[in-house]
């Protein structure tokens, strides 16, 4: 059952995409051409305005978190609307941004409706994963800066368009991978690793969870890495790949260290059943003491 923030933000993010209905409506009502010029409709103009009449209309109806659920929302929609505008519209060498900005907001938006469904009761603003951390930030913030400096100098290999196929399909499969072990742990599952066992916390073991330990690591690592092929930016694929993998060392050795708090010898068992999925990871293990 998904709970009232989480049909919140489905609101907030129908409105932000309902743009593309309003310039396409523009484009293609002969109702209109008595009143409107089509060819002074600029698509920028018009999702500026639509974006902050929209911005204002959230703001009045809503107060506290629900507003900050929707507000970000609201933000998600306009930026899947503006990744599909600059896709269609866009010269080709551009179009691969537009695919990027749709798979971010895909991402972000699906986490927290996950949460929303899934663990409700773990819901906050925050789990639309925007402010996960300022590293986070400044590695996104990079990749931008990387697209234009390319674009700029060799605009050319950005209409490598079967590069960013490729890259689509990995981030497809990546965000596939973290949503299903979502809907598979479901309770179970949190943004942060939990320091205290709760009393509906059970060890799973099932779907996706039987083909790596750790799934949501695994479909965000190869998801992370796919965005920045979508973009062809071949330093940030190099960068992304390594602070990725730093990043998922480190956090899956600590949290193992819990999981083994939590589980036990069940945990011991899983560890020699099912491997990590994540290149030379190997996270925390304990050896048996008859080894």
């Amino acid at each position: 059952m998904i709970s009232k923030n989480g049909i919140v933000s489905v609101y907030g993010f129908l409105l932000g995409l309902s743009v593309l209905f309003v310039w396409f409506l523009l484009q293609n009502s002969v109702l209109l051409d008595t009143y409107v010029d089509r060819t002074v409709v600029n698509p920028f103009h018009l999702f500026i305005v639509y974006a902050a009449i929209s911005n204002v209309l959230v703001r009045l109806i809503n107060r506290g978190i629900t507003y900050k659920v929707c507000a970000q929302a609201l933000f998600l929609g306009l930026a899947m609307a503006a990744g599909l505008l600059i896709s269609i519209l866009a010269p080709a060498s551009w179009k691969p941004f537009g695919w990027y900005i749709c798979v971010m907001a895909i991402f972000h938006y699906s986490e927290f409706l996950s949460i929303a469904v899934c663990n409700p009761k773990t819901l906050t603003s925050s789990s639309f994963m925007l402010n996960h951390s300022i590293a986070y930030g400044i590695a996104a913030t990079t990749s931008w800066l990387e697209y234009i400096l390319w674009h700029y100098f060799l605009s050319d290999m950005k209409t490598i368009h079967e590069i960013s196929y490729f890259g689509l399909v990995m981030c497809a499969f990546g965000e596939t991978l973290r949503k299903c072990a979502i809907w598979t742990a479901r309770d179970n599952f949190t943004h942060l690793v939990q320091q205290e066992k709760a009393q509906t916390h059970t060890l799973v073991t099932h779907g996706v969870y039987s083909w790596f330990r750790h799934p949501s690591y695994v479909g965000w690592f190869y998801w992370s890495i796919g965005t920045q092929i979508v973009m062809i930016n071949p330093v940030c694929v190099v960068a992304y790949a390594l602070a990725s993998w730093k990043f998922f060392k480190d956090r899956i050795y600590y949290e193992e260290i819990t999981l083994l708090n939590f589980f036990g010898e069940d945990y011991i068992s899983y560890q020699e059943k099912v491997g990590i999925g994540l290149p030379f990871i190997k996270g925390f293990v304990v050896m048996r003491d008859n080894e």
